[in-house]
């Protein structure tokens, strides 16, 4: 005969435990401290506080910067100098330039020379000296790291090249890449395909750190004076840089009732700006310098030079070696 089991029903712990929650909650709620607060924690000393530049138009004549400043990443460019001494025919005969132009273009700036000195002063033989500057690089941007190299690539490229001797040839108008600033250079002639292989020389290196090479039919010049542009919709063309000519921000095309050289020369911005800007050149402006001046600008012994030193700028720091050496 099968004995039948007993089932005794009895209160599980956990039923226990349920019931008794509510009121062991109830407890620790009531036992707990609210938190306390945190402390707000003092500032950074203003010594470890990174130090962000920034871009002041009015420290440099309304020009502002194309690239934003990053900590730990220098400009560079590489170029080839010239100095023109006080006296010399081609340092009266940029007086004269740039004065003129000035006359045509009162919102230009010189580059190189001071412009308060008048091209008229029969005592210009006291004048300082001119440094103009011939590129063989676009604005380059580098890391730290990238400075040693970046500088034996110069060094090299000014022991494989010897002195030679270049010209100017011409007065063109020439605008930056972004189109902000518009220049008046003096081209060079002879003397054009030793700086291309001098900048070609360069292109392996400008790769290797992702940057941008020269330009691929490269107008070698020197700039003597710029003036700010402003951001006008465009339909014409200007020269960009040292590059083949690309649309820029301007219109040669005159409003009615206006010559295209009024139009141009009067600054676009308004009368209270502190550095006004201007669609463009006075049209005929270019045309009229190169009637005036070439003539004297190619004569022996005026424009022509002998290259014989590269240098490299990179943030502060200049290094300079000579041809052939």
């Amino acid at each position: 005969m099968k004995r039948a089991a007993a089932l005794v029903d009895y209160a599980s712990s956990g039923e226990e435990s349920n019931e008794e929650t509510p009121s062991v909650v109830r407890d620790v709620a009531a036992s707990t401290p609210p938190p306390k607060k945190l402390k707000k924690l003092p500032s950074l000393p203003a010594y470890l506080v990174p130090q962000v530049l920034a871009d002041n138009p009015a420290l440099h004549q309304g020009r502002q910067r194309t690239t934003p400043h990053v900590e730990g990443q220098f400009a560079a460019y590489v170029y080839v100098p010239l100095i023109v001494e006080k006296g010399t025919r081609l340092h009266r005969l940029l007086w004269r330039i740039f004065t003129e132009a000035k006359r045509r273009v009162p919102t230009l700036y010189p580059i190189g020379f001071c412009h308060n000195s008048p091209a008229a002063d029969p005592s210009l033989d006291g004048k300082p000296a001119i440094e103009l500057h011939i590129s063989l690089s676009r604005p380059t941007y580098l890391r730290a790291h990238q400075r040693a190299e970046f500088k034996c690539a110069v060094q090299k490229l000014a022991k494989s090249r010897g002195r030679f001797l270049a010209s100017f040839a011409t007065l063109s108008e020439l605008a930056n890449d972004e189109h902000t600033r518009t220049f008046l250079t003096l081209e060079i002639g002879a003397g054009h395909d030793n700086l291309k292989d001098m900048s070609n020389e360069l292109t392996p290196t400008l790769k290797n750190i992702r940057q941008k090479e020269f330009y691929q039919d490269p107008r070698f010049h020197a700039s003597i004076a710029w003036a700010l542009l402003d951001n006008l919709p465009t339909s014409s063309t200007i020269t960009t840089g040292a590059g083949p000519s690309k649309p820029i921000s301007a219109s040669h095309e005159p409003q009615t009732g206006t010559s295209p050289d009024a139009d141009a020369s009067k600054p676009a911005s308004t009368p209270d700006s502190e550095f006004p800007t201007i669609p463009h050149f006075p049209a005929s402006l270019i045309p009229e310098l190169r009637a005036t001046f070439v003539q004297e600008l190619v004569r022996p012994g005026v424009g022509t030079f002998e290259a014989e030193e590269v240098r490299v700028r990179i943030g502060k720091e200049l290094s300079k070696w000579r041809l052939g050496d």
